[in-house]
């Protein structure tokens, strides 16, 4: 197990400047998330770490030894890819034996290494089968007995589950964080699902268009998004975004206009967006935390609304809205209630849930209240 640490790592093709300046310190026995949508980096930072990829500049260190000039044979890392990589002609037994073969372990130690890979998987029926006669769950376990045999200093993971079913995906995320509990090696796990991000990371790294935008745990990155990229890609559903602007109320002091009745800003919120009076801001609110009804309390903006469609879930109901100019979609609803389309509601949310970001897809966070801002209550303005 070990410590992996990139500093100012760059990958170029030619003039595509694929991976911008990564800073990243992986600490031993820490699981890692590199989760982005697609062409954004993450492969290309994870397949660096292996050796399988040259970098443009920066360096990768494992183990407190800097690897940028070693094969990936001298690294001291094991990969599963999105495929397994199996080899088709060979039982199980020999495809877990391979990589040991070629280093000249000796089979006693070989024998042992198996067996204890395969007792830690379930796979001790399947060793004298062949890759075609298994299952995609059950391929899938013969790639991490694979790494498991080697006794590597680091996993990397690059999108193992994306060619499984929903369910096995499930079951094998379970697998792969208990696999992860009982050795403690140090991991890299790259994937474009945020589920899998949010449940499987003790950290996640956020990336778009080779850049890191976020770095930090589940709850950090859900709660105290840097902005609105980060924001919008974790959770599901997504964040709800809603273009409002920042004025001079008629009562004094500041007020969010353009969705809903004009909503006073506390003193915190209004010295935080005093340089942006007049400018358009987002407002992020999480579909679980747009609620039908009232909410309790005193710090709720309240928003009326017409009900567009409904989708039933059976342990949930989303329901989307139209509020003014804008949809919006509501989480959690109870699913026994019968709602239609054109059916006025009121939806209310507590300020300790709402975010502001500046104008942009990438706009940066300019108020969360997860980061401590809402000491003082939103009221609406008659």
């Amino acid at each position: 197990m070990a410590e992996v640490k990139l500093t100012q790592v760059n990958k170029r093709y030619g003039t595509v400047h694929a991976v911008h300046d990564v800073d990243l310190t992986v600490n031993d026995e820490e699981f890692v998330v590199l989760v982005g949508p697609s062409g954004c980096g993450k492969s290309t930072t994870l397949r660096m770490v292996a050796g399988l990829e040259e970098i443009s500049g920066g360096t990768i260190e494992i183990g407190g030894r800097v690897v940028n000039d070693l094969p990936p044979r001298d690294r001291d890392i094991a990969m599963v890819f999105q495929n397994y990589a199996l080899y088709q002609h060979m039982t199980v037994y020999d495809n877990l034996a391979f990589g040991l073969r070629n280093r000249k372990v000796p089979e006693e130690t070989i024998r042992k290494e198996i067996d204890r890979a395969a007792t830690i998987l379930s796979i001790q029926p399947l060793m004298g089968r062949k890759p075609k006669q298994l299952s995609g769950g059950q391929q899938q376990r013969v790639a991490l007995g694979r790494c498991i045999v080697r006794n590597p200093a680091v996993f990397l993971f690059d999108e193992p589950l994306s060619n499984l079913d929903a369910k096995l995906r499930v079951q094998m995320r379970t697998e792969i964080k208990e696999l992860h509990q009982r050795l403690k090696t140090t991991t890299i796990y790259v994937t474009h699902d945020q589920v899998e991000a949010m449940t499987l990371g003790d950290r996640i790294v956020v990336m778009k268009d080779g850049l890191v935008q976020q770095i930090g745990t589940p709850l950090q990155l859900y709660r105290t998004p840097a902005n609105r990229f980060v924001a919008g890609f974790l959770g599901s559903p997504a964040m709800n975004f809603v273009p409002v602007t920042v004025a001079q109320g008629k009562a004094g002091g500041l007020v969010l206009s353009g969705f809903g009745p004009d909503i006073a800003m506390p003193e915190a919120m209004a010295s935080a967006l005093a340089g942006q009076v007049g400018q358009s801001v987002v407002m992020g609110m999480r579909p679980e935390h747009l609620v039908l009804g009232e909410e309790s309390g005193d710090h709720v903006i309240r928003l009326d609304g017409t009900i567009v469609l409904t989708e039933q879930l059976g342990a949930q109901q989303l329901v989307e809205v139209k509020i003014g100019d804008h949809s919006v979609m509501a989480a959690g609803v109870d699913p026994d209630l019968h709602l239609r389309g054109g059916e006025a509601g009121r939806f209310s949310i507590a300020i300790d849930r709402v975010h502001l970001f500046a104008a942009g897809d990438n706009g940066a966070v300019l108020w969360s209240a997860g980061s401590g801002g809402a000491a003082a209550p939103l009221r609406h303005v008659s």
